[in-house]
């Protein structure tokens, strides 16, 4: 049988990022120094495959400190950890490392120094996801106030209207935190915000290929996981840009052909933690049901590479 033609729009950059690539980079270097076990506070980075891959090669993974042992390095996620955490591990005398994204260490600079200059901080972002948490941890209770819609500006109550400053999660959706930020200054006209803008690189740059990809396509796939932030975000771009169709996929596994039935033009993109091997399957998945041509989508270019603590760089 002939199969159907498509075109596959290949979103450039997707996948890993470069907080991501140090993350997974630690892990591996932690397991190759001191030997498995080696403990991670929360999923190293959201993705079940990297996550499982980690974890035959030695990584245990858990949800809070007091599940590791102390004599067992400890290893805190790319989302960053509240200042008590490490604080507790030194307490204890655990070897740790800090995976923490340095973006993602940038905002945690940027509230300290505000709240050391005597402002509140506002933080936009989505309650409970673990990089919230951490930064909104930075401080002592109630110098972070969150907000996650416009509506939640209005109900805002802060000490003192005329010093504030806010923050924001660095894998937003660029359009709605815009919408946010607005109101936020509308409101309080006063508020200071950060000198380069808190939402990452690579957040930017992946909605910014799917926004270019979404008038080509009858349908966007985003490969990731349900607990990742940024891959949830680049859904909800792909849709408010006016494809019909933008589903959030962990595997090939998980496409829905049904929903496909008929298209001739998909978008495929990849969240800031999901491996390109993971895209790699859904384009293999394709080319069996369809006669595929690929073209790419590239609005930016990346390079960016991060090092890793020296901690791993010294010898054993």
């Amino acid at each position: 049988m002939t199969k159907p033609p498509l075109t596959l729009h290949l979103a450039a950059p997707r996948g890993f990022c470069a907080g991501v690539d140090r993350a997974i980079k630690i892990v591996e270097m932690a397991i190759g120094k001191w030997g498995a076990p080696v403990y991670v506070r929360h999923e190293i980075v959201h993705n079940t495959f990297v996550v499982d891959d980690l974890r035959e090669k030695g990584a245990v993974f858990v949800e809070d400190l007091d599940d590791c042992p102390d004599d067992r390095p400890v290893i805190f996620s790319a989302h960053g950890v509240p200042k008590s955490v490490p604080a507790a591990a030194g307490a204890r005398r655990m070897v740790y490392v800090d995976a923490t994204c340095p973006l993602v260490s940038k905002v945690h600079i940027e509230a300290e120094r505000h709240h050391q200059n005597g402002l509140q901080m506002v933080m936009i972002g989505h309650a409970g996801h673990p990089e919230t948490v951490g930064t909104m941890g930075q401080l002592p209770e109630g110098e972070v106030l969150l907000v996650e819609t416009e509506a939640d500006v209005a109900r805002l109550a802060p000490r003192a209207p005329e010093k504030l400053a806010f923050i924001t999660q660095t894998t937003l959706s660029v359009d709605d935190t815009a919408g946010i930020v607005a109101a936020l200054r509308a409101r309080f006209p006063a508020i200071i915000g950060p000198h380069k803008e808190d939402i990452c690189y690579a957040t930017t740059n992946r909605q910014a290929a799917v926004k270019a990809m979404a008038p080509k396509v009858d349908a966007i796939l985003v490969v990731g996981a349900p607990n990742s932030s940024n891959s949830r975000r680049l859904v909800e771009v792909g849709a408010k840009a006016g494809c019909a169709y933008a589903q959030l996929v962990q595997r090939a596994e998980n496409i829905d052909w049904r929903a496909l039935d008929g298209i001739r033009a998909v978008g495929v993109t990849a969240g800031a933690s999901a491996p390109e091997i993971l895209v790699e399957e859904v384009i293999d998945a394709f080319r069996a049901r369809y006669d595929v041509t690929v073209e790419e989508v590239e609005t930016a270019v990346e390079n960016v590479e991060f090092k890793v603590p020296r901690l791993l760089r010294e010898p054993a």
